[in-house]
């Protein structure tokens, strides 16, 4: 319980006491000590709403056994039960139920039979019927006035729990979506980031290999150090466009940059043949509809593996590049012989071969590279016809 709540409680039992003060002094001392105990009882009501039903039925005790009559004081009562209901644990909530029931019953028959027998009463049993009705209405009076304060309180804990209990899901909610922009923003990402890898790394690859066979051909063939240097400038500026394209979706919550599609792979071959690489593609089987998602990852897959095989490559070997279709899937397959002088790591877990799994799992499909005899690397992916979820990636 906070400092400013008690503070409340206490200069609230305070005014109650003070007010209640001028009809105790009409009584005697008995009467002061008891409006002393009801306004400890309320000023500690959401401290301790046990010590508070305690010291209340302390108060009450006291003022029966001194047969004192119902004064102001006692309406602190109803404070008490209201809080035990409101604040108190699940054993004094219940407590206080049934001390508003037991008050009751012991208000009545203080009230109803105590008080008219000490009180000097003529011949009580000639007034039996005027007894019992007194005691009816007494009865019926203070359960009524005690148990409704023991409910509004347990009304007050109701509307407390419930709002408490919004404000939880609120800040469930919130988290929740918290965590999914979260999700989407990094799958965003590494989507673009797969994509830019991608771009730069197909286009750095043909400009080395035009740049170089134009270095070697400038003397002896310098027509085709043109085409070369043609190919290049082509190239460079298709890649500074498709940067741009990408840096843009990274500036922006959503990217409308045209993706790839299967046609989009005779212009990519024909590439990779400009730039000095024997590419024998082959393509087998009907095709089939595939989803713009599973058409991206295949162009980039394809756009990868070939990448691969100019830059660690035999361009003295041709390159096996085949696409074969079924019913339910589209299988692409590529090989080509490794260069003597290739790292070892080139066919090892780098970002390319990372980047195409990630792209041929997202689609439902799968991706496997090996290096087999003869340094030969051979790529198969395989990508489903009907596709499990929409890739964009």
């Amino acid at each position: 319980m906070s400092r400013g709540k008690l503070t409340t409680d206490v200069v609230l039992a305070t005014l109650f006491s003070l007010v209640s003060l001028p009809f105790a002094l009409l009584g005697n001392g008995v009467d002061l000590v008891a409006l002393v105990l009801f306004g400890t009882a309320l000023a500690v009501r959401r401290l301790s709403p046990a010590w508070s039903l305690g010291i209340a039925w302390a108060g009450a005790v006291l003022q029966m056994l001194a047969l004192r009559d119902l004064q102001l004081y006692d309406a602190a009562v109803l404070g008490v039960l209201y809080s035990t209901a409101a604040h108190g644990g699940r054993t004094v909530k219940w407590l206080g139920l049934a001390s508003a029931i037991v008050g009751a019953f012991v208000a009545t028959g203080y009230l109803g039979l105590v008080k008219t027998l000490f009180g000097g009463s003529a011949d009580p049993a000639g007034e039996v019927l005027q007894v019992l009705l007194l005691l009816g209405i007494l009865f019926v009076g203070a359960i009524s006035v005690l148990v409704l304060a023991w409910t509004a309180g347990l009304l007050m804990r109701a509307v407390r729990e419930s709002r408490e209990t919004r404000r939880r899901e609120e800040v469930a909610t919130r988290e929740r979506e918290l965590a999914e922009y979260r999700y989407a923003v990094e799958q965003e990402r590494n989507r673009i980031a797969r994509d830019m890898h991608d771009v730069v790394a197909h286009s750095l690859a043909v400009v080395i290999a035009q740049a170089d066979g134009a270095r070697f051909a400038a003397a002896a063939r310098p027509e085709a150090a043109i085409d070369a240097l043609e190919t290049v400038s082509t190239v460079a500026r298709r890649a500074l466009g498709d940067v741009r394209l990408l840096l843009a979706e990274l500036r922006h919550a959503e990217g409308e940059a045209p993706q790839p599609v299967l046609d989009d792979l005779g212009e990519l071959i024909a590439e990779m043949r400009r730039a000095g690489l024997d590419v024998r593609f082959t393509e087998s089987g009907v095709r089939v509809p595939l989803g713009a998602g599973h058409q991206i990852a295949v162009y980039r897959i394809a756009q990868e593996g070939l990448t691969n095989a100019l830059r660690h490559g035999d361009t003295s070997s041709p390159v096996e590049f085949e696409l074969a279709w079924s019913p339910s899937a589209v299988r692409l397959v590529i090989e080509n012989v490794l260069r003597a002088d290739a790292p070892t790591d080139a066919v090892g877990f780098r970002h390319g071969i990372p980047g195409m799994r990630e792209r041929a799992q997202l689609s439902g499909g799968g991706l496997q590279v090996e290096e087999t005899a003869g340094r030969r690397f051979r790529l198969v992916a395989e990508i489903p016809a009907s596709p499990m979820t929409e890739a964009t990636a």
